[in-house]
């Protein structure tokens, strides 16, 4: 468990992001892209069993133009409304350069095969969805995105594989905004949407409110086959 520093692509300055290494490598990458928690205890376990799945995981504190380290939960009414404030000061575009840089910086990092995917959870799992229309990552999965169905008109330009899992009780995804989700990936030759009955938002958040094993694992084990698939 270390830290590697990465440089914004605008110039305006530097941003950590936290790294958990595989027993074997070279190996590919996944950049983890965090919730409105921040890079939390939730996100370090992500990343703990993406190493033991066997690939490097990197996750880069996104709200690092806001505040570095944010590390919250979602525990209390107070970490709740600090992580919505976040969410609506957070400049996704500029998310979006830092995702690039962090996959380009992982290519590249010691013990890398050069393979980098991304996975995010929910404002994560929305950039990972922007990550497979904007990026050359060789995969992108998304947990529980927030308003996937206003990107819809990109999704022509997803030509990796993309995995997109769905809360079918979510509350912060309203159902119509999920069959829009649902109907344009169908069929599609790079995209699949899976729906996992009775979960609410955030199922596979470790030891979170809503944390569902069943969802989870079924969820985790499609995304670990998607990784091994893009990554090797």
């Amino acid at each position: 468990m270390t830290s590697i520093t990465i440089k914004a692509t605008d110039g305006s300055g530097t941003f950590s992001a936290y790294v958990v290494q595989p027993k074997t490598k070279p190996a590919g990458v996944v950049v983890l892209i965090q919730e409105i928690f921040g890079v939390n205890q939730a996100m370090r376990d992500i990343a703990a069993w993406v190493a033991d799945l066997g690939f490097i995981a990197v996750a880069p504190d996104l709200f690092w133009r806001i505040e570095p380290g944010i590390d919250i939960t979602d525990k209390t009414d107070a970490e709740w409304k600090r992580a919505f404030e976040l969410f609506q000061t957070f400049d996704q575009p500029k998310g979006i350069e830092d995702l690039k840089a962090t996959v380009a910086v992982c290519r590249t990092m010691d013990g890398s095969n050069g393979k980098v995917a991304t996975m995010g959870y929910c404002l994560g799992g929305r950039l990972a969805f922007m990550m497979a229309q904007q990026s050359d990552a060789d995969a992108n999965i998304s947990y529980y995105g927030v308003g996937l169905d206003g990107l819809l008109g990109d999704l022509n330009k997803v030509t990796k594989p993309l995995i997109v899992h769905i809360a079918d009780k979510d509350a912060f995804f309203p159902p119509e905004g999920r069959a829009a989700v649902l109907a344009a990936t169908k069929g599609h030759q790079y995209a699949a949407s899976y729906v996992y009955p009775n979960a609410d938002h955030a199922f596979a958040r470790v030891n979170g409110v809503h944390w569902d094993g069943r969802s989870a694992t079924i969820a985790n084990g499609r995304s670990a086959e998607a990784l091994v698939a893009a990554l090797g």
